[in-house]
C-alpha cells in the first residue's frame, strides 16, 4: 500500500513522551546527521567481583585506579551496558552480575552511561561517543594492565547493544572476542547501514537475542549467531504486549537465566525467516543460547519459550 509506515524500512515509531512518534526516514536521517560532541558524553564504570558483589568500585583508567582496585587480570572480563532510560543501579544489571560472580570468577565492569537518561533521539546521538570511551577503556585495560581480549565479553542491552558496537569498532574489527546484544534496539537505526549499529564484525563473535523484532528490536539477524525466542516478535507470557516493552525486556531475563542454568536449547533454521516462523523442525541442536561456547556458532535458531521462569525448556 502506497503510503504505508514500516517499522525500520522506511521509518521509524520512536519512543516519545510515553507513546510512540513516526519519524520517516529522512527525517531520521536528518536528526542524526550531526552527531554528538563526546566532551558532553558522561561514562562510568564500576567494578564487581567476588570480594565486592554488590557495591562496585568505580574505576577509571588510569594507573593508580586500575592498581588500587580489585581488578585481576588473570580473570575473564565482562561488561555490561544498560539501555535506554536506565542506569547502572538497575535492577537488571544487578541479577546479571549476581549470575556471573555465581558462575566463577570474574571482573564485571558495569557501565553506566548518563545520555542514556535523555530523552530517545539524544540518547541515539549520545551512543557513538559513548562506546568510543567504552572501547578506550577496553584498550587501555588491555594495553596497560593485561586484560586478555580473548576472554573479554561485552554484553549490551537495547541502545547499550548500539554502544557495545560502537566499543568494538573503536577496539578494532574482530579484537574483542564476543558480543552478545540483547534485543538490539531498532528506532532510528537501520539494518543496510551496519556502520552505524552494532553488527557481525564488531567482535570475533557477535550474539543477538531478538525478542521483540519488528517493534523496539530488529527482527532482521544482526549477530553471527542470531537467537529467535518464540519467533523473535514476542514472548509468551507477556499478554497483549502492544507496545512491545515486555518482549523487550524479556532479552536481558533470559540472558541472565542462561548463565545462571544453561538451559535454552535451540533448533537451527534454514534462515531467520524460519526462525520467525518456527517452521525449523523439532530436532534441538548442540547449541545453547548464551552460551559461553557459542564463539563459533554461526547461523539462524529458533528458542521454545516456557511463559514463566524458567523461561528456559531445557534442564
Amino acid at each position: 500500500m502506497s503510503g504505508e509506515q514500516i517499522n525500520g524500512e522506511n521509518g521509524w515509531y520512536v519512543p516519545h513522551g510515553g507513546s510512540f512518534k513516526w519519524i520517516d526516514m529522512e527525517e531520521g536521517e536528518k536528526l542524526l546527521a550531526n552527531g554528538d560532541p563526546i566532551s558532553t558524553n558522561a561514562v562510568d564504570f564500576y567494578l564487581h567481583t567476588k570480594y565486592n558483589p554488590i557495591s562496585g568500585q568505580k574505576i577509571e583508567p588510569s594507573s593508580s585506579s586500575i592498581s588500587g582496585s580489585y581488578f585481576n587480570k588473570s580473570q575473564g572480563t565482562r561488561f555490561f551496558i544498560h539501555g535506554w532510560t536506565s542506569g547502572h543501579t538497575d535492577i537488571k544489571n544487578t541479577n546479571f552480575i549476581k549470575a556471573w560472580l555465581c558462575r566463577g570468577d570474574y571482573n564485571i565492569i558495569n557501565v553506566d552511561w548518563a545520555r542514556a537518561r535523555d530523552d530517545y533521539v539524544s540518547s541515539v546521538l549520545a551512543i557513538p561517543g559513548a562506546g568510543a570511551k567504552v572501547g578506550d577503556m577496553i584498550k587501555y585495560l588491555h594495553e596497560s594492565h593485561g586484560m586478555s581480549l580473548n576472554s573479554l565479553q561485552v554484553i549490551g542491552l537495547s541502545l547499550g547493544a548500539h554502544v557495545s558496537g560502537y566499543a568494538g569498532k573503536t577496539v578494532g574489527e574482530g579484537k574483542i572476542d564476543t558480543i552478545v546484544g540483547l534485543d538490539p534496539a531498532l528506532p532510528l537505526f537501520s539494518y543496510d547501514k551496519p556502520a552505524k549499529r552494532l553488527n557481525s564484525g564488531d567482535a570475533w563473535y557477535v550474539e543477538s537475542i531478538q525478542t521483540s523484532g519488528g517493534k523496539l528490536g530488529f527482527l532482521k539477524p544482526i549477530g553471527k549467531g542470531s537467537f529467535y525466542p518464540n519467533g523473535g516478535k514476542k514472548q509468551p507470557g507477556c499478554g497483549r504486549d502492544t507496545d512491545g516493552w515486555c518482549s523487550h525486556a524479556r532479552s536481558i531475563t533470559y540472558y541472565t537465566e542462561a548463565v545462571n542454568k544453561d538451559n535454552f536449547g535451540t533448533i537451527k533454521c534454514y534462515n531467520y525467516k524460519a526462525a520467525v516462523a518456527k517452521d525449523c523442525g523439532s530436532t534441538y541442536s548442540g547449541t545453547r543460547m548464551g552460551a559461553v561456547t557459542n564463539t563459533y556458532m554461526v547461523g539462524y535458531y529458533y528458542v521454545p519459550i516456557n511463559s514463566e521462569a524458567p523461561f528456559g525448556m531445557i534442564n
